[in-house]
């Protein structure tokens, strides 16, 4: 079904190769799918051609091992639509699908998989729920081809702890098949395995998310890039999202909060040392409580300091970056500053 998205009659594309305005970017972290390409760029191709809108295919060639790049340009040659962003070295799919947002020019950008388990038949739909009003639009893989245990069974509980640490509800975090408006992910940097939580930071800012369902393929060629390991990854680089969610803006509360409880600690043990001393007649080399009340001090005092010394930085990256600690959907009856 072809997407109603209100944009203008198809082609953005001159006679140069140059882009004229290209409304729609496809970005495609690709890595070792040498196999998968040419179909991937077929698939993609015979969907984006019908749609009424003009687009680019942007493919970021994470420092494939393969022939990845070279079927990437052969594919580059015969479209001009078809942009490729070679990286010097393998940086991972987060640093990949940053690059390929940095590249592209579209209003709306469509992140998909090279392994070709992401249907892009699928694009559409996500284009005709932006159209309703949201601003993200994530694919919901209802009915993965993965291993059941080491793949389903671990997304779906590292999904539903994701969706209560960030209060954004998703069922598939994971799934790469996502559609953005440029405006809300703009200024959005990512590291580690944060690219799953991009729905997380434009929630947080405003934005209206919602998830749909996708269909989802077993894959035909190459192998997974994932591990039990990245379980991990995603869970601290969760941790780190909260915290710059909660207390970006005022560090001091959670290091100096850290660091209260430890001095108070630190007290707590000097006084029953003291008590130990003077009713029980237990001397203070007989019990551990001389060394924790000590280390208990030093952490609350390093805690605080560091509280002290992050509120610094936060503030140092605002007034040097002449940013602010809010963002203004729109205005009425106000000039836009300049």
């Amino acid at each position: 079904m072809a997407s109603t998205l209100s944009m203008s009659n198809r082609p953005g594309i001159a006679s140069d190769g140059q882009s004229l305005g290209v409304e729609l970017s496809v970005v495609i972290p690709i890595f070792d799918e040498q196999d998968n390409i040419a179909s991937l760029c077929e698939a993609l191709l015979a969907v984006l051609d019908v749609l009424p809108c003009s687009f680019e295919i942007v493919a970021v060639n994470d420092g494939s091992h393969d022939d990845s790049l070279e079927r990437l340009t052969v594919e580059a040659r015969r479209r001009p639509e078809i942009k490729v962003v070679d990286l010097r070295r393998n940086y991972g799919q987060t640093a990949a699908l940053m690059a390929g947002i940095d590249h592209a020019s579209g209003g709306i950008l469509v992140a998909i998989d090279g392994d070709l388990q992401n249907d892009p038949q699928d694009i559409p739909a996500l284009l005709d729920k932006l159209n309703e009003g949201y601003d993200v639009v994530s694919g919901w893989r209802i009915h993965r081809k993965d291993s059941p245990l080491t793949r389903n069974l671990l997304s779906r509980i590292a999904n539903k702890l994701i969706s209560k640490i960030s209060g954004v509800t998703l069922r598939d975090y994971g799934c790469t098949l996502k559609a953005y408006r440029r405006d809300v992910i703009k200024g959005v940097r990512l590291y580690g395995e944060m690219h799953r939580f991009i729905p997380i930071y434009a929630s947080w800012m405003g934005a209206k998310v919602t998830e749909i369902p996708v269909n989802h393929r077993p894959r035909k060629f190459g192998r997974s890039k994932y591990g039990l390991e990245r379980i991990f990854k995603v869970l601290l680089d969760l941790t780190v999202v909260k915290f710059l969610d909660s207390h970006f803006e005022k560090p001091i509360y959670i290091f100096g909060g850290f660091g209260l409880l430890s001095l108070l600690l630190a007290g707590a043990a000097g006084i029953y040392m003291l008590y130990l001393k003077f009713f029980e007649g237990i001397y203070m080399i007989q019990t551990p409580l001389p060394t924790l009340s000590a280390m208990f001090f030093l952490a609350g005092i390093v805690s605080i300091l560091l509280g002290l010394l992050a509120e610094m930085i936060v503030r140092t990256y605002y007034e040097s970056q002449q940013r602010t600690t809010y963002m203004v959907r729109d205005t009425i009856n106000l000039d836009d500053p300049d």
